[in-house]
């Protein structure tokens, strides 16, 4: 990514089916500019609480709040280190409240954080909520699940999808039980125009497959997406809280050819450092009172005495600079890790894929006729009417998107009924 407005996003977060109160949180950190964005970049942020009653969810709500705020504080100093630091002072935080007060005894949240910067982008994580990389047809994993499920399949050297009899929701690593823990920091993962990066706590990704999840994800826009992948983890039961961001990377500025000028709101020139401005100040003045004093110009003892002030506070701001960036990490001298994809799927769009979204669209039409629902039926209609039309082209992505957006206002009408007993008999089985 060359610019910070290259990109598209929206989030989405749901208490499920089952649950009484959601213990997810969400936090989204954009550059607003130019300069911003080469300092800090963009931050995207999921936290799956853990504990009794309100616990995770203020676990959550802490981690969401600390990380963003500690992240900013360090950008300066790299990602990897300001990362981590976000990371161990939210796990600091946690651990002292849970600490202090018996109900919150054992409070805990998983946390993984998407950092979008001009080198690429950057995944920092603790816990089992996931970050993907969707390109191409096929989705990534870049983050790896801290569970008992995923340590059993590294030993074993099977894929995490052929254990059993191991439970699937045991962590062995979130943030705030402990007074330590460990963070992965990956990346720099290269960005693409195109690419879709999607975070989200287990309640999705334990009711959706991955190639579900990469299909619907670079098939319908980042907001529809959103709420499809949610509603279809509620029809699937919706045993959990369920969050997700979903961010896509465009052309930006770039999207008509060749890149366009800044505004010129943002192609102003940056101010100077007020200390070079006191240097360049003082020596002007300095220059002036030896010029009044050889012509003899009344008040060049008082020129010299602003210069005097000036010059040594400049020297002052100097050395505080060079201070600084003696202390900061450079990109290149930061411990790097080797970026990873953990997992690898494709989500192509295959016949199959829309028989079987196609073949729910009729499911929930006949249970929306049985119970009364009331849906957009126009809306309904004319997007059931348009993927039948594509799927007689065998323009199957194409098909899918709008079986897909036939479904939604179906799911919106159902939302203001019993989701329960509807959950109860899924209208599209995960595969």
């Amino acid at each position: 990514m060359k610019h910070f407005n290259q990109i598209e996003y929206a989030c989405l977060t749901d208490v499920g089916v089952r649950r009484s109160n959601n213990q997810d949180n969400l936090a989204v950190q954009l550059a607003g500019d130019e300069e911003q964005w080469q300092e800090r970049g963009h931050l995207f942020l999921v936290a799956d609480g853990m504990g009794a009653h309100a616990v995770g969810e203020k676990a959550s709500e802490q981690a969401v709040g600390v990380i963003p705020h500690t992240y900013q504080k360090h950008a300066l100093h790299g990602p990897v280190t300001a990362l981590r630091r976000a990371f161990v002072e939210a796990n600091a935080s946690i651990h002292a409240c849970g600490h202090q007060n018996r109900e919150f005894e054992g409070m805990g949240t998983t946390s993984t954080a998407l950092l979008l910067r001009p080198e690429g982008a950057w995944v920092g994580h603790v816990g089992d909520s996931r970050a993907y990389r969707i390109r191409n047809g096929v989705i990534e994993q870049l983050s790896y699940d801290h569970s008992l499920v995923w340590e059993y399949a590294r030993l074993q050297q099977i894929d995490p999808d052929e254990v059993q009899d191991i439970p699937s929701n045991v962590i062995h690593r979130c943030l705030g039980p402990e007074p330590v823990v460990q963070v992965d920091v990956e990346g720099p993962h290269p960005v693409q125009p195109g690419d879709v990066y999607l975070l989200c706590s287990d309640g999705l990704s334990g009711q959706v497959t991955n190639s579900e999840i990469g299909a619907v994800a670079s098939t319908l826009e980042p907001t529809e997406a959103c709420r499809f992948l949610v509603d279809l983890a509620n029809l699937r039961g919706g045993p959990d809280n369920i969050t997700v961001i979903i961010v896509r990377v465009t052309n930006g500025p770039d999207r008509n050819g060749p890149t366009q000028p800044i505004p010129a709101v943002r192609r102003r020139a940056l101010p100077l450092p007020w200390w070079v401005a006191l240097l360049v100040v003082g020596t002007l003045l300095a220059g002036g009172a030896s010029w009044m004093q050889s012509t003899q110009v009344a008040g060049a003892g008082f020129v010299f005495f602003l210069a005097a002030l000036a010059i040594p506070a400049g020297l002052v701001g100097l050395f505080l600079r060079i201070w600084e960036e003696r202390n900061r990490l450079p990109l290149d001298s930061e411990d790097l890790p080797s970026p990873r994809i953990h997992r690898r799927a494709s989500c192509q769009i295959e016949r199959p894929l829309v028989e079987q979204v196609g073949q729910a669209l009729t499911t929930l039409r006949q249970r929306a006729d049985e119970k009364h629902w009331e849906p957009d039926w126009d809306r309904y209609e004319q997007h059931r009417v348009a993927a039948e039309e594509l799927l007689q082209k065998s323009d199957l992505p194409g098909a899918f998107r709008e079986y897909c957006r036939a479904i939604i206002p179906l799911t919106q009408s159902l939302r203001r009924q019993d989701l329960k007993e509807e959950a109860a008999q899924p209208v599209w089985n995960k595969k």
